[in-house]
């Protein structure tokens, strides 16, 4: 199959369409079963492809952390700081190239993705043995109230905020706040969090070995580097891209679930793919955008056939245009997601502590 080519829509006639996207439970799942069909025709990786991706993205960023360093060497710390907003953003695109590799996209063969993967996960501070294991896990239960708590944002319902104590709504509270959630929740989460395989403590050797590892790893990386520009360099280079690309990556992450008209469901009414298509949003960036975020944001499309190279998504929407306004946000909307925190069972949709306050009175 040419890379560009579009694939043809043959698996449900045309006129049974029209039934397949009716606005009842029933109806979504059936079309979010149907779009995995046809989704299964992007999966093939090219090689070519996917090592030119890895160059294009490795190049710039080792190119512009050097200027960084150059910068500083010669007194302009300021240029320095400034050069690590699009360093920060080439460090993002390398993790989504981790990210393929987790799903088992970039490559054909598993081999290469490991591998690739986890040298990328020392650049990226993420042990990818560990992190693939539960971003599996996140993928196999998002949306599902009843399987919460590995590889996704904390979400309580409206009722389960209510029947907590004062110091759990406050402390649930803090955690939601916009500079826990985006400045000081990353730092903590790539800095810290990911040292140790949180949430796999008990769960045998390899998610320590995985973790371990890449500690190692970076530790080697780390005083390399020190020991060739020096300990106050480093920290005024690196640290900047590190924090800018952990700060970028949780922000996308959050708006990729986290948006008013999500779905979250209980066990007994939840399937995978409903949730995969209509759960996750499609974050309608600029095209500069999306390229140097791999196309995280067609994150819909991604749920739904996680096999899909990143860099085949926008061949998708090319020839289904209908699953452009699936889960749509744009970049103003994305903002105003920040304060939706709360699941309302009954309303079906986020919302803020304000409006479950509201409903409550």
């Amino acid at each position: 199959m040419q890379f560009d080519q579009p694939v043809a829509m043959a698996i449900v006639p045309p006129k049974d369409r029209a039934t397949l996207r009716t606005g009842d439970d029933e109806g979504r799942v059936a079309d979010a079963r149907y779009w995995m069909q046809i989704l299964s025709n992007y999966r093939t990786p090219s090689r070519l492809r996917s090592i030119t991706e890895l160059v294009i993205t490795a190049v710039p960023l080792v190119a512009l952390w050097t200027a960084a360093w150059f910068a500083f060497s010669i007194g302009h710390a300021w240029a320095s700081l400034l050069i690590a907003i699009p360093a920060g953003g080439f460090l993002v695109r390398l993790f989504m190239i981790q990210h393929d590799c987790g799903h088992g996209t970039f490559f054909a063969g598993r081999q290469a993705n490991d591998w690739v993967g986890r040298v990328l996960g020392v650049l990226t501070l993420t042990p990818y043995d560990w992190w693939r294991r539960a971003h599996a896990i996140h993928h196999a239960t998002s949306g599902n109230l009843d399987r919460r708590g590995i590889g996704d944002i904390d979400t309580l319902t409206v009722r389960e905020y209510q029947e907590r104590s004062a110091f759990a709504r406050l402390r649930y509270r803090l955690y939601r706040h916009p500079l826990v959630m985006f400045v000081a929740g990353p730092a903590y989460l790539f800095f810290l969090q990911h040292r140790l395989p949180c949430g796999f403590m008990r769960a045998g050797w390899l998610p320590w070995v995985s973790t371990m590892a890449t500690n190692l790893g970076i530790a080697l990386v780390v005083a390399g580097l020190m020991w060739l520009i020096g300990i106050q360099a480093f920290l005024v280079v690196h640290l900047p891209i590190m924090l800018l690309a952990a700060m970028a990556g949780v922000w996308l992450f959050y708006v990729q679930h986290q948006f008013e008209h999500t779905v979250w469901e209980r066990d007994e009414r939840w399937t995978m793919q409903h949730a995969a298509l209509y759960g996750s949003s499609h974050y309608d960036l600029p095209g500069w955008l999306h390229w140097l975020t791999a196309n995280i944001g067609i994150h819909h499309v991604h749920h739904l056939s996680s096999r899909i190279p990143y860099y085949r998504l926008p061949v998708v929407l090319r020839d289904h245009p209908e699953l452009r306004e699936m889960g749509r946000i744009t970049l103003p909307e994305s903002l105003r997601c920040v304060r939706l925190v709360l699941w309302d069972e009954q309303q079906r949709r986020l919302v803020s502590f304000r409006e479950a306050g509201a409903s409550r009175r």
